[in-house]
């Protein structure tokens, strides 16, 4: 898959991972975040999505049809999951050991979580500066 989004605006791995996660979501729903913020913290990556919903997931929650509107999203992040691990491990030049996904109804937010394999277990570790080295 190539990159929507290659170099991230604010020069962050961080930055990148949003951009990345945020065209992912474009691209398998029709609709981007209005929101995407990433945490990086020692062997996890969380990135908070806010204003997720299709049209046609909104209107779901209106008609109250709240268990198709999160069985509908189970299979996105499930089709998602080769794809998004896949741009955490380029852009952070880690394994990912487990992935993790959640949606929130009202608000309306997403998650998606990521367990990177320890750095201690790395021959050579990299540092943790982004962009990761070739």
């Amino acid at each position: 898959m190539t990159s929507r989004k290659q170099v991230p605006m604010d020069g962050t791995l961080s930055g990148a991972i949003s951009g990345e996660v945020s065209g992912l979501l474009h691209r398998y729903t029709g609709r981007e975040p209005t929101q995407a913020r990433t945490f990086v913290h020692d062997d996890l990556i969380v990135c908070l999505l806010g204003d997720t919903l299709t049209e046609a997931e909104q209107s779901m929650v209106t008609g109250g049809d709240y268990a198709s509107l999160l069985d509908t999203r189970s299979l996105f992040q499930h089709t998602m999951r080769a794809d998004l691990t896949e741009a955490v491990e380029r852009l952070s030049g880690r394994r990912v050991i487990a992935f993790m996904s959640q949606t929130h109804i009202d608000p309306d937010f997403g998650v998606e979580a990521f367990v990177l394999e320890p750095v201690a277990a790395l021959p050579n570790a990299p540092d943790r500066a982004y962009p990761p080295a070739a």
